[in-house]
């Protein structure tokens, strides 16, 4: 394939770290030349990979990511690689070494995956692919009016990723319409996409066993939606209540049904995420010491004692929001606060996962078993839903003026209902919704994010359900 040199049209966008790469020729396979875009946490062997960090900003990867490896041999082109926080800690794209994100609204463009979202909003890519630990796909996706899917935890692969928190990392994909994610998903998520090099990638008998219990589940014409009470909060902002309300009216008009349900550790959720996480991140970037990675200290500091020059490394290589959640990590990990913090968020993670599984009229594929599956509540099985419903945030995108003011708990009280589901593994897309009434919107917000939510491993039906909603709402 021929290609055309860089360009940098919508450039004060900031959303390409390098690119967009125009290809002359369409290139043969099932993606026939679409063009992608990458986030810059997943390795190119053909472009430099920074996460977004000073840290790595003349990092080449020796190879291709597994993801980018199936996606060039299935026809797809890689025309960039976008701008996110550093490291994939934030929620507005505004924690990058290179500068903050915008979306064409001038608005927040979500994080981390901000870059990725905002060159599939504006054309400059059909696709591009983004990591969602918890939330940094589908928020993006809500504040720039496009599909964003996380799939469930293990089915895709995280070889060649850069690793923020190993035990929520999962690559996504955003579009501007359901059938290019279910393409995308078909190369990357299906039964064959084991990676023997990953050692979290589902083994090709737990693929088959999700397959098998979802092809024994009975069909129905109408789909079950549930509405978790917990999501009703007072943070609400009034449009996205109302254009919640306005899809549940919409689909019981089509015949749906519309219930609602409980998850009660969704309360404890955001507080449990931010130990894991932090706690994680804090393992992850113990290598950048400037020595084995990342950048090297100043000159001046060569000569200074090892402390000093470990922390001089890490103040030059990293940023503010990056420090502080390796500080957070640290002391959640320390022995002195590991029992009443890392332990007591593993354990409402485990607890969030059975309040899922209450839910789902699909059993958990990871807990099933033969035995379990002939002796199951048939009778319980009406009061169970198919998926969930809610909003992807809390409220609309704020400008960038707004976040800049934000404190870092207001941050991250915006990762409130993707959170969850990113704890439990469990697939999710953000889809966007139009209010009847627009005129509450504010200028160049076009549409509300809406969340769909299914059991771990129904990827296939979490897709499908939101390219019925794509055409009636």
């Amino acid at each position: 394939m021929q290609r055309a040199s860089l360009s940098q049209p919508l450039h004060h966008l900031n959303a390409f770290l390098r690119g967009p790469i125009k290809a002359v020729n369409a290139s043969p396979g099932v993606l026939n030349g679409m063009s992608i875009a990458i986030k810059d946490n997943i390795c190119t062997k053909d472009l430099p990979t920074t996460c977004g960090s000073r840290s790595l900003q003349d990092y080449q990867g020796p190879c291709d990511a597994t993801v980018i490896s199936k996606l060039r041999n299935a026809g797809g082109f890689i025309n960039g690689k976008t701008n996110l926080d550093e490291f994939g800690m934030g929620s507005h794209s505004i924690h990058s070494a290179f500068g903050p994100v915008q979306s064409s609204a001038g608005r927040s463009a979500g994080g981390s995956s901000g870059g990725s979202a905002v060159a599939v909003a504006c054309g400059q890519s059909d696709c591009a692919l983004g990591t969602d630990t918890g939330g940094s796909v589908r928020l993006p996706a809500a504040y720039n009016d496009v599909y964003g899917f996380k799939p469930s935890y293990g089915l895709v692969s995280r070889w060649g990723v850069v690793a923020y928190a190993n035990s929520l990392d999962t690559v996504g994909y955003m579009a501007k319409n359901v059938k290019d994610l279910q393409r995308i998903h078909s190369i990357l998520g299906g039964l064959d996409a084991h990676d023997i090099n990953d050692p979290t990638s589902l083994s090709p008998a737990t693929r088959k066993r999700i397959a098998d219990l979802v092809a024994r589940r009975p069909s129905r014409k109408s789909i079950r939606f549930g509405i978790p009470i917990e999501y009703i909060t007072s943070d609400l902002s009034p449009i996205v209540r109302q254009t919640w309300l306005q899809t549940l009216q919409r689909l019981l008009k089509l015949g749906h049904t519309v219930q609602s349900v409980s998850l009660p550790r969704t309360r404890q959720a955001l507080s449990a995420y931010y130990i894991l996480a932090p706690a994680e991140a804090s393992s992850n970037l113990a290598k950048y010491d400037g020595v084995r990675y990342g950048q090297g200290p100043p000159a001046q500091s060569i000569s200074a004692p090892h402390e000093q020059l470990f922390t001089q490394t890490r103040q030059h290589g990293l940023g503010a929001e990056v420090r502080r959640r390796i500080l957070l990590g640290a002391y959640s990990l320390s022995a002195d606060a590991i029992d009443n913090y890392f332990m007591q968020a593993q354990r409402i993670r485990r607890l969030l996962v059975n309040d899922f599984d209450s839910v789902f009229a699909l059993r958990n594929p990871m807990k099933t078993t033969e035995s379990s599956e002939t002796t199951r509540d048939v009778e319980d099985e009406d009061s169970k839903v198919d998926v969930l419903i809610c909003p992807t945030s809390p409220t609309l995108p704020l400008t960038l003026d707004e976040v800049k003011k934000q404190t870092p708990l207001d941050a991250y009280a915006g990762d409130v209902f993707t959170v969850p589901a990113s704890l439990a593994g469990l697939p999710a897309i953000s889809i966007p919704v139009r209010p009847n009434d627009c005129t509450d919107l504010p200028e160049g917000v076009t549409s509300v994010g809406m969340q769909l939510i299914t059991q771990y491993g129904d990827d296939e039906a979490c897709l499908a359900h939101a390219a019925t909603l794509e055409n009636v709402l």
